[in-house]
C-alpha cells in the first residue's frame, strides 16, 4: 500500500506519520506539506531517513504538482490534514484559508478521482457545527453552522467530499475531531502558549471570561480513530472523534498552573475573539459502537505527559514561538 498524507509536518499530522509507520512498517508513505508557519520538518527529522518515507514540498493547491505525485506513486489511500487552521488568522486574512482549504481539497479530489484511490479521509474539525450551549453534543447528523472564516472552509471542504462521493462514487470518509493537544502542537495554540508562558514568567491571557468549553483528545487516540477509519470504516460515512474531556478554558490554564506550581495571580482576561464559539462537544458513539474506538488517555493523564514533552522540548517550540511572533507583527503592518 502507498499512502499520501498531506499535511503531514503540522501538529497532528506529523503525530499521524510517526503512528501509521510504526502500526505499517511495510507500507510507504509519501508526506505532502507546504511548511507554512505551522508546518516544520523538525517534527520528523527522526524518521527523514526511512527507506519509506518520503517528504515532498508542495502546496495541496498545485494541480501539476498533486498530478505529478499521483501519476508517480499510484497513491491507494489519501489521508487530508493540509488546512490553515488557526481560528485567528482565518479572521485576518480569510482568502488564504479558501485557497489551500477549500481549493487544495478539490485538486486532491480531481487527483483521486482520476487516479481511482481505494480510500480518500479528509480530516475535519468539530467546528463545522457551530456552537452548543451549556448542554447537548454534536453528532454526524448536526447541521453544519461554521461561525469562523476557517470553520467555513472547512465545512465547505467537507460539503466538497461528500459531492465527490455521490457524485462520482469516490470512495470517502470525513472524521471530525475535537480540540487535540499533546506533541509537536504549534505554540500558538492554549495549552502549549500556557506552558510556554509559565517557563518564561508571564502572564496567561484568556479570551473573555474563559467560561468557553472544549472536548479534549489527545493527538495519539486521534491518530488510532483516523486508522481505524481507515481499515474498517464504511465508505461514504463521517465519524466524530471525541475524548468526552469537556473543559473551560479557565479550567485548562488552572490546571497547567497547578500542575507547574504556578501562580493564578497570572491569569489575565483579554478581548474575546470575534465569533468565539461557546462550547463543542462530541457525541462519538459511531465510532465506538461501529468500530470499536476506546481512547487510551484522560485528560488528566495526558496534559500530565504533555507538559512534561514541552519541558523537556525546549529546543524545538522555541525557534517556532519566535517565528510566530514574527508573523503576528508581519500581519499588523
Amino acid at each position: 500500500m502507498t499512502v499520501l498524507i498531506t499535511g503531514g509536518a503540522g501538529f497532528i499530522g506529523s503525530n499521524f506519520v510517526h503512528y501509521y509507520l510504526a502500526e505499517h512498517p511495510e507500507e510507504e508513505i509519501v508526506n505532502l506539506d507546504a511548511l507554512t508557519y505551522a508546518g516544520n520538518e523538525a517534527n520528523l527529522k527522526d524518521i527523514a531517513d526511512q527507506k519509506n518515507y518520503h517528504f515532498v514540498k508542495g502546496s495541496i493547491a498545485d494541480s501539476d504538482l498533486v498530478d505529478e505525485l499521483f501519476k508517480q506513486y499510484q497513491f491507494d489511500i489519501v489521508v487530508n490534514f493540509a488546512a490553515e487552521s488557526h481560528v485567528d488568522r482565518s479572521i485576518l486574512n480569510p482568502e488564504i484559508f479558501v485557497e489551500t482549504n477549500v481549493l487544495g481539497t478539490t485538486t486532491l479530489l480531481n487527483a483521486s478521482k482520476k487516479y481511482g484511490v481505494k480510500r480518500y479521509l479528509q480530516v475535519s474539525t468539530d467546528e463545522v457545527y457551530g456552537s452548543l450551549k451549556e448542554e447537548g453534543y454534536f453528532t454526524e447528523k448536526t447541521a453544519l453552522a461554521p461561525n469562523s472564516p476557517y470553520s467555513a472552509s472547512k465545512a465547505s471542504a467537507d460539503l466538497l467530499v461528500m459531492a465527490y462521493h455521490r457524485t462520482f462514487g469516490l470512495p470517502v470518509n470525513i472524521t471530525r475531531c475535537s480540540n487535540n493537544y499533546g506533541p509537536y502542537q504549534f505554540p500558538e495554540k492554549l495549552i502549549p502558549l500556557m506552558i510556554g508562558q509559565v517557563m518564561d514568567g508571564l502572564e496567561l491571557p484568556v479570551y473573555g471570561t474563559g467560561k468557553n468549553v472544549r472536548d479534549w483528545l489527545h493527538v495519539l487516540d486521534h491518530c488510532r480513530a483516523i486508522d481505524l477509519v481507515l481499515r474498517k470504516g464504511r465508505v461514504g460515512e463521517i465519524y466524530n472523534v471525541g475524548g468526552h474531556n469537556e473543559r473551560s478554558n479557565n479550567q485548562i490554564v488552572e490546571t497547567i498552573v497547578k500542575q507547574m506550581n504556578y501562580s493564578k495571580d497570572k491569569i489575565t482576561y483579554v478581548k474575546d475573539r470575534l465569533g468565539h464559539d461557546f462550547r463543542y462537544a462530541i457525541d462519538p458513539t459511531k465510532l465506538v459502537e461501529e468500530l470499536g474506538f476506546k481512547p487510551l488517555y484522560t485528560f488528566d493523564t495526558g496534559i500530565k505527559e504533555t507538559i512534561n514533552w514541552y519541558l523537556e522540548n525546549e529546543d524545538w517550540w522555541r525557534p517556532l514561538q519566535k517565528r510566530a511572533k514574527l508573523k503576528r507583527l508581519e500581519d499588523k503592518s
